[in-house]
């Protein structure tokens, strides 16, 4: 039984409980909104994992992504980064190889964490296509769901399927004419390829139901990819990404009958602008499914500090309703990320889904608790109450003041010590802070 046929029955599972204590939120929220499809908890009933539930009225999650490329094929270094992204705070990860032995790399990441793992299931099947055919567009029906079957077997918790890009989105793109960034979708990129060489639907769409079936014999989640959104901001909500979401979401409403746990992904490259209108679109059209945004990277000029434009878009979209933001690296349109890039990646998603949180879910308290250790100059909890503590107090520490209760960048001239001890005297008569 999956959790959202456990919740459609009214049953309490261990899952449940978990997510509940680690939201601290009432177990009957969660039932509740596992039973309308409004949260997940990616848990594959073959590998226990830590408990991450996402979805509406919960925390903002944040996934990293490693994985080889064609180029760099280094287990080691993969399974390092990994466990970096964990250290650093990321809640989920996925693992993207797609060069070397892509089982053998997969079953070495999941079992170097502990958090939900994720894979992209079109890498691996085209990758086989090509080493058995010597062309991606031979792939047969019956390998593409083998390795759909083998990535569940293996206990990956969640894994983006391109169930919604259809002919008639590719037929959206070719009526639309244009695309200023192209085709930026590895996984979406091969597909609309197979469908045009074999001239037929996409398999994922048109046998969903055995999607859906394999999902469900391990309770994996389904996301539903987004094979066409936008590599440029001035691709944004273009018809072609539009059409793929009206399908994505109508799907998931089917997949959750059906008692799949879904979510959607999006949207790539925005701008700031059209952020909300995404956000609301994908919540109206989909009954609130869980919303996987990718970046949005809100700038196309920004290679080097991509993670800063990322952490801009997200912010805005996790502000918005957005449950799981897929985190950006420095090496992003650059090189494949070395364990650096993913922890810089990380924290600025961290950064990024706290500040949304802060307005989605009224979540400030540590931030004005922060304020107050402060203006009183209590260093020790200003490095417990931040985001990054050990990293302010490393940067203190390297340029340490004359005074110990300042820093160097006021030191004598330090406002707050300046003038706190009379304000601090004065709130003895006064208000209370």
């Amino acid at each position: 039984m999956t959790q959202i046929e456990a919740a459609k029955t009214g049953k309490i599972t261990d899952e449940m409980r978990a997510a509940a204590a680690s939201e601290d939120r009432p177990i009957e929220y969660i039932r509740e909104m596992i039973e309308r499809g409004r949260v997940v908890i990616p848990n594959n009933t073959g590998r226990k994992a830590r408990i991450v539930p996402i979805g509406q009225g919960l925390r903002t999650k944040v996934n990293a992504s490693i994985g080889t490329s064609s180029d760099i094929i280094d287990v080691a270094e993969e399974v390092e980064k990994a466990r970096a992204a964990e250290a650093a705070g990321a809640d989920t990860l996925m693992e993207l190889s797609v060069g070397g032995d892509l089982d053998a790399i997969r079953k070495e990441v999941i079992a170097a964490v502990d958090l939900p793992v994720g894979s992209v299931p079109l890498y691996q099947a085209f990758k086989e296509a090509i080493e058995r055919y010597h062309d991606p567009n031979k792939l047969t029906e019956e390998l593409l769901f083998d390795v759909i079957e083998r990535q569940c077997a293996d206990g990956i918790a969640f894994m983006a399927v391109h169930c919604g890009l259809t002919r008639l989105t590719v037929e959206r793109l070719h009526k639309q004419g244009y695309r200023y960034g192209g085709l930026v979708s590895r996984g979406g990129s091969y597909m609309v390829g197979w469908m045009l060489a074999n001239n037929k639907e996409n398999p994922l769409y048109e046998r969903f139901d055995r999607v859906v079936e394999i999902f469900k014999r391990y309770d994996c989640v389904l996301s539903l990819g987004n094979g066409l959104r936008a590599g440029a901001t001035h691709d944004s909500l273009d018809r072609a990404q539009v059409q793929e979401l009206v399908i994505n979401c109508e799907l998931a409403n089917i997949g959750q009958d059906m008692g799949c746990q879904m979510m959607c992904e999006g949207p790539g490259h925005l701008p700031l602008d059209d952020i909300e209108a995404n956000v609301r679109l994908q919540k109206r059209m989909s009954d609130n499914a869980p919303f996987y945004v990718l970046g949005p990277l809100v700038t196309d000029i920004a290679a080097g500090y991509d993670h800063i434009s990322a952490a801009i878009g997200a912010a805005e979209a996790a502000r918005h309703g957005a449950d799981l933001i897929c985190y950006v690296t420095p090496a992003e349109h650059l090189a494949l990320p070395n364990r650096a890039d993913v922890v810089e990646g990380v924290r600025a998603a961290r950064i990024a889904a706290h500040s949304g949180d802060m307005v989605k879910l009224g979540a400030n308290a540590r931030d004005r608790d922060m304020s107050k250790a402060r203006r009183d100059l209590r260093w020790d909890d200003q490095a417990r109450l931040g985001l990054f503590g050990e990293r302010a107090a490393e940067i203190r520490a390297s340029r340490a003041p004359e005074q110990p209760d300042t820093c160097t960048m006021c030191g004598s001239f330090c406002a707050l010590d300046n003038v706190g001890v009379h304000f601090k005297e004065s709130l003895k008569t006064g208000g209370k802070l």
